[in-house]
């Protein structure tokens, strides 16, 4: 097994927002990359070059979070406007809208199957609705101050989440009840994240510190001291083995979870990083500052290797119950606190490395405004049956294992994994003739799905009125009954 890594490089500088960035996902399907800003807007980069990129205008104030559904057909958002929007990722930039909350809604996710959503905000609640019309589920309360982040579980049957009463709190999703609080952050917890094996929890706090809980025995695993500001956003590689993150000190880190190190510094922003995450399989990630650019990363992780042990993770991911957790389930090691300057000294001669943007920086892959189509405000409001509830083609089929594509044999897998995820951030020539056809079936696609939302609604309307007929019609032989006895 090959166990050569090589440094991240830096693949495409994206300038569109006109605002700090304020989040950042990947399509699952490694064509778009969503971004959210202070700017109101949601962008869509598209990854191959002649097609261009969208800006989705609706929000009345800051998009704080934004999130693609597991198969890729959906974009949720939340602003300070108290709404969430589910948007459909093309030219038409169709949303439906709901007021989720009575304050700004810091923080979206779906879950791993697609048909639920939560969400997190300054009111202090954490909510969860259907995404298929966007019906209210239930809420938890328990929070003292703002909730900035919230996540699913991959097996959906927990909650975590982060808050300004400096707290992460663990929640059974069936009893709705907190199951558990961890209290030793000394800052507000900005995000929180689930390990791809369910085991454990990360948070990033304005304290400058990342820190790592076993959810199984409630013990803090892992301390990390590295940056030299508030962290404002992290994501786990899929494999588990690392973890990224954001902050104000303007770099990314790249943390190496086996072994409890800082692994990378990466300078590519010219001020304070304000959102990353990894693609679903583990090739690339994004970051978004208050430069007002968006960066997409190539990892560069050893694909050989990296394959395997995404392998490992999903088979021990989907071996593992809740009550009678897997023994065999890899669990972080323990490692005392570090402090930026342990780390400054151990890791001078070992593999930690500075990793610039300008060198690496490929001229032809540099995108400006000129290639971005604003899109207006929401073609209708009333709520859109979620696409997912179709079953789509086969090439675009949702990603078992919470959104990762298992590879069983690697070596036959090999050639439709390569074009379908390396290629669309590579320079292609697309012939004119297919790109029109292509826009075109989109179109009809869009035009399909804004039909079925029609039928649906009236027949939501007809449903109605037959109830209101069989209401109506009881009260009748309900007087009728009554006169006959008088």
């Amino acid at each position: 097994m090959a166990t050569h890594m090589e440094d991240p490089t830096l693949e495409r500088e994206y300038k569109g927002h006109r605002d700090t960035v304020t989040c950042c996902d990947f399509n699952p399907n490694m064509k778009q990359l969503a971004t959210g800003s202070m700017d109101t807007c949601l962008m869509v980069w598209n990854f191959k070059p002649k097609m261009r990129s969208y800006r989705f205008v609706g929000h009345k104030d800051a998009v704080l979070s934004c999130q693609f559904s597991p198969s890729g057909h959906l974009v949720a958002s939340a602003s300070r406007d108290k709404t969430v929007r589910l948007w459909i990722p093309s030219v038409k930039g169709e949303s439906t809208v709901f007021k989720a909350h009575t304050a700004t809604v810091r923080s979206v996710h779906f879950s791993s199957d697609g048909m639920s959503l939560l969400t997190a905000s300054d009111d202090k609640t954490i909510k969860m609705w259907t995404v298929h019309r966007q019906k209210f589920q239930f809420s938890l309360n328990q929070h003292m101050n703002w909730v900035r982040s919230a996540r699913f579980s991959p097996d959906n049957r927990l909650i975590v989440s982060g808050s300004d009463d400096k707290t992460v709190k663990l929640w059974d999703r069936t009893s709705k009840e907190c199951i558990h609080t961890f209290f030793e952050h000394g800052g507000f917890v900005n995000q929180v994240e689930f390990h791809p094996s369910g085991t454990c929890v990360a948070a990033a706090s304005t304290d400058s510190t990342v820190k790592v809980w076993d959810i199984r025995t409630n013990k803090l695993l892992q301390h990390y001291q590295v940056h030299g500001a508030s962290v404002n956003s992290l994501s786990f590689h899929p494999t588990g083995n690392y973890l990224i993150s954001a902050s104000n000190d303007s770099t990314l880190k790249i943390l190496d979870l086996l072994e409890g190190r800082l692994f990378y510094t990466l300078h590519g922003h010219q001020s304070q990083v304000t959102s990353t995450a990894f693609s679903r399989n583990g090739e690339y990630f994004a970051s978004g500052g208050s430069d007002e650019q968006v960066i997409v990363w190539k990892t560069n992780f050893d694909q050989v290797d990296f394959a395997d042990k995404l392998q490992a993770t999903q088979k021990k991911t989907a071996k593992r119950v809740q009550s009678h957790p897997d023994p065999e389930t890899a669990a972080l090691p323990v490692h005392r606190p570090h402090t930026s300057a342990e780390y400054s000294q151990s890791f001078r001669a070992t593999r930690q490395k500075t990793v610039d943007s300008v060198t690496s920086l490929r001229p032809h892959q540099h995108a400006n405004g000129t290639d971005v189509m604003d899109v207006g405000p929401a073609m209708f409001s009333e709520p859109v049956r979620e696409p997912d509830d179709f079953p789509p083609p086969p090439s675009e089929r949702p990603f078992k294992s919470h959104g990762l594509r298992r590879q069983e044999n690697h070596q036959e897998e090999e050639p439709r994994f390569a074009s379908s995820i390396t290629s669309p951030l590579e320079e292609q020539t697309v012939p004119p003739k297919i790109t029109a056809t292509l826009e075109q079936i989109v179109g009809q696609l869009d035009m399909l799905t804004q039909t079925m939302t029609i039928l649906e609604q009236r027949m939501s309307m007809t449903e109605d009125k037959v109830k209101e007929c069989l209401e109506n019609q009881q009260k009748l032989s309900l007087q009728l009954r009554q006169s006959d006895s008088q």
